[in-house]
């Protein structure tokens, strides 16, 4: 019987696709990157379904959406309730293993609960949101372990394999988790059954000043154009010194990713691997006044997402819509594994293939309340929370979004942004009467499927 290909799926944490080099956009060095990129299947209108590290990254392991897979906001302290990936949910690594792949996962997980949930001594020496998943069912199927809840510490991370003793490399994490996917790829590709290997970079998100510094010289003196969304208020000195650390992380990331790609060459590893390069959210980076991510902007939901085999994946762009819950169905499928009725997401595998195919018009895109303060406010007033927030669709040429809030006196917006014609969305249109308007009707048609489908109480909150 043939062996079944490799599967490779890296990604970075906060990192936006507008900054990547072939896109001619932001001002980043990523020749590694851009070389991939001639070599895959380019999807320009990757969305990150909830544009938060958790749910991202619970919806990209279970292919539900992320309310469904119990991921509303990120696993952290001082809620009511210790957010985390259930054990009993279906993942890829579930399945894979299942289908005989050796599976890994290195690099950041953040969807465990945090210890402080528990205790406030953790015997691993995991704080605040961090957390060490022992091994077990809440490692959803991956067997090789090197990882750690959420620590942004990249300069001197640590991480944890099969025992509560931190291990601490004394590098910056992006090349220690490099060099730990090349010996894990080295001893594994040798054997009779395919590996599965997942890595997750957390550089370039924040604090963005974490970057060594030899990627950050090659932008110390650069110019920085800011995008024309960025209001006058934040084209400071200090915002031209996070953007040239954000472009730093990336070049570095873009460093350890070719040491990846020439390892892949040179072991003749190319035709048997399918190799993923993504993110599971953005970075708004000033633009409309805001920084960080969980916001509907593209700054903050597109993603980048490059898929290759040669041989197999023959190269271009794609602009079908392709969000969070769509990465699990689109990856069995690629690997000839039949996709577990628990996935909500559409697979795109016969789109990659060049096969007849069919695609969504819109993806879901949303984000709930998550501060602690808040949500004990909703509380207090016998409200829930997760009414609250954001709800909205993505299409190819508009994003449209209904707003209720983070706060339980805010009053309820709906707009629409047509991204075609206004591609930094500075001016949307705000819909009074979604009944008399067929593109926001047809639109909010869309989100009360999405609603539905995955019990999200949204629409009953105002």
């Amino acid at each position: 019987m043939e062996k079944k290909p490799n599967l490779l799926y890296i990604f970075a944490d906060q990192w936006r696709a507008h900054a990547v080099g072939y896109q001619n956009q932001d001002e980043v060095q990523t020749p590694s990157i851009d070389r991939f990129a001639e070599e895959s299947m380019r999807f320009s209108n990757a969305i990150s379904t909830f544009p938060l590290c958790s749910p991202h990254r619970a919806s990209l392991l279970t292919g539900k959406y992320p309310f469904s897979a119990g991921m509303w906001t990120n696993c952290k302290t001082g809620l009511n309730e210790a957010v985390m990936l259930k054990p009993q949910e279906t993942c890829i690594a579930n399945v894979l293993k299942e289908q005989g792949y050796q599976t890994g996962y290195i690099g950041k997980w953040h969807l465990d609960a945090s210890e402080m949930n528990f205790t406030q001594h953790p015997k691993s020496g995991a704080s605040d949101w961090d957390a060490y998943t022992p091994p077990g069912e809440r490692r959803q199927g991956f067997d090789y372990w090197l990882s750690y809840g959420a620590c942004d510490d990249h300069l001197n991370p640590h991480y944890w394999a099969d025992s509560a003793e931190q291990i601490r490399p004394r590098k910056w994490s992006a090349e220690f988790e490099t060099d730990q996917a090349l010996a894990y790829m080295g001893e594994k590709s040798a054997k009779d059954e395919p590996f599965a290997l997942f890595l997750s970079y957390n550089p370039p998100h924040l604090p963005y000043e974490l970057v060594p510094d030899d990627y950050f010289r090659l932008f110390k003196d650069a110019e920085v154009r800011f995008r024309d969304n960025v209001p006058e208020e934040f084209r400071t000195d200090r915002m031209k010194v996070i953007t040239r650390q954000y472009f730093a992380a990336i070049a570095g990331i873009d460093h350890q990713f070719g040491r990846i790609c020439q390892y892949l060459k040179d072991n003749n590893l190319e035709e048997d691997t399918l190799v993923v390069l993504s993110a599971d959210h953005g970075d708004m980076m000033g633009s409309h006044g805001l920084m960080s991510k969980n916001v509907w902007y593209e700054e903050s939901i597109n993603i980048p997402l490059m898929i290759r085999q040669k041989g197999r994946i023959e190269p271009g762009d794609r602009d079908a819509i392709f969000t969070s819950p769509d990465h699990m169905p689109t990856l069995l499928d690629l690997l000839g594994i039949q996709i577990p009725e628990t996935c909500q997401g559409h697979s795109h595998g016969n789109l990659i293939l060049g096969l007849p195919s069919d695609e969504p018009e819109a993806g879901f895109i949303c984000s709930f309340p998550g501060e602690a303060q808040m949500v004990k406010e909703y509380e207090k007033r016998g409200l829930n929370h997760k009414c609250f927030g954001w709800r909205g669709v993505r299409t190819k040429e508009h994003t449209y979004v209904v707003y209720n809030g983070y706060r339980p006196d805010e009053e309820r917006k709906i707009l629409l942004y047509h991204n075609a014609e206004d591609p930094y969305q500075q001016n949307p249109v705000a819909v009074a009467d979604v009944e008399g308007d067929e593109l926001a009707g047809r639109f909010h048609g869309y989100l009360k499927e999405y609603l539905e489908l995955t019990g999200d109480p949204f629409l009953l909150g105002r």
